[in-house]
């Protein structure tokens, strides 16, 4: 089965150079869902590239029977970010221009739904498909305003037009999945949303933290708050209703890394998920990992270290460590400018928990990030 591959004009840069985005759309004989999955929105993340590229590959190998519905993937799709460099390191996550993080820009239609109530008494008893079609119809024809200020002479600033063109390649999809790895050194795991426990143990992964707590910018947030929104509405009066509709960010290994082990943990998880959605009708891939056991925290309960004084991290404990609280996890060798010796700062846990971030450099000025524990 072979792809149809898009390229899309992304920008013009002042050179006259111009960046692209490339989609790979595999579609199936057989009519179904529609996944949408993209890689290195943040600069840094590039694992997740070589995902879809051995995800293309696995996929050209089959018969388009094997695949029902459409599987879209887009691979380095911010190609500034991507490109972006700092002597030998590839910073990428923020659009420096406009001081805004790449996966903070994007429209989220809950915040202009003002008439959600409405809506939902309105189909209170319609089939459920048939709210899923109405409410996407709604969001589309909101989204497609936008198209008119960007194409106005006012035009819009570059990360919003950026967020357009992602968010008009997915923003039909029944199941998004947003590649991405530490911006330093983390551990393979993946943000979920709520009633989504039993589809994230598809992806094998042994860590999934709940995103409690969200503002709607993020990628994966803007593209499911209206879908969540609206659940919550129905539940208010009466019905309980869940639209097969998911999001997930998989956060792999480290940046300005390819790690191995992290990329074929990508690969395996969303074959899987895939194959356990109905998407791939491949009987002899079907996992025999379905009951797979992950550990499920809040993201709300995660607690960042930041240096207490400027100097060199040495000590550190190692990325996966679990600890109690009163544990030592690091110190800080100060040189203090002070007229006196360097000193050592033991720095010890507060709370019990898991090392599942760590910054990549080790000399850090005060405030600055060295740890993080779920």
């Amino acid at each position: 089965m072979l792809p149809v591959i898009e390229t899309i004009a992304l920008r013009q840069m002042a050179s006259g150079d111009r960046l692209y985005l490339q989609v790979y759309k595999f579609i199936g004989a057989q009519p179904g869902k529609k996944v949408y999955i993209q890689s290195n929105l943040h600069g840094a993340e590039i694992a997740g590239n070589a995902v879809i590229h051995q995800l293309i590959e696995f996929l050209i190998s089959l018969n388009d029977t094997d695949l029902a519905g459409e599987i879209w993937l887009v691979p380095v799709c911010n190609p500034m970010g991507t490109n972006e460099r700092a002597q030998h390191f590839s910073p990428g996550r923020f659009c420096v221009y406009e001081a805004k993080d790449w996966n903070r820009i994007f429209w989220d239609y809950e915040k202009e739904a003002d008439d959600l109530v409405a809506f939902a008494k309105f189909q209170l008893q319609d089939h459920q498909e048939v709210v899923r079609q109405n409410y996407l119809n709604i969001i589309k024809e909101k989204f497609t305003k936008l198209l008119a200020e960007i194409n106005s002479f006012s035009s819009v600033p570059y990360t919003e037009y950026f967020r357009y063109q992602l968010q008009n390649l997915s923003l039909d999809a029944d199941y998004l999945i947003d590649l991405h790895s530490s911006t330093n050194k983390g551990l393979d795991f993946l943000y979920y949303f709520p009633n989504q426990e039993e589809s994230a143990k598809y992806f094998l992964l042994d860590l999934g933290i709940l995103l409690d707590k969200y503002d709607g910018d993020a990628f994966d947030e803007a593209f499911i708050k209206p879908w969540l929104a609206l659940e919550g509405r129905f539940q208010q009066l009466g019905r309980d209703i869940r639209f097969d509709v998911e999001a997930w960010t998989l956060e792999l290994g480290a940046g300005m890394q390819m790690n191995p082990d992290s990329v074929a943990k990508g690969v395996r998880g969303i074959k899987n998920y895939l194959i356990q959605k109905g998407v791939l009708k491949i009987s002899s891939l079907v996992s025999q990992e379905e009951n797979h056991k992950m550990t499920f925290t809040t993201s709300s309960k995660r607690q960042k270290y930041y240096a207490i004084a400027g100097g060199m991290i040495q000590a550190r404990i190692e990325l996966g460590t679990v600890v109690k609280a009163g544990d030592k996890l690091y110190q800080i060798l100060s040189f203090n400018k002070e007229s006196q010796l360097p000193t050592i700062i033991d720095i010890f846990a507060e709370q019990n928990g898991l090392v599942y971030d760590i910054s990549t450099n080790q000399a850090v000025n005060q405030g600055e990030f060295v740890l993080g524990i779920i």
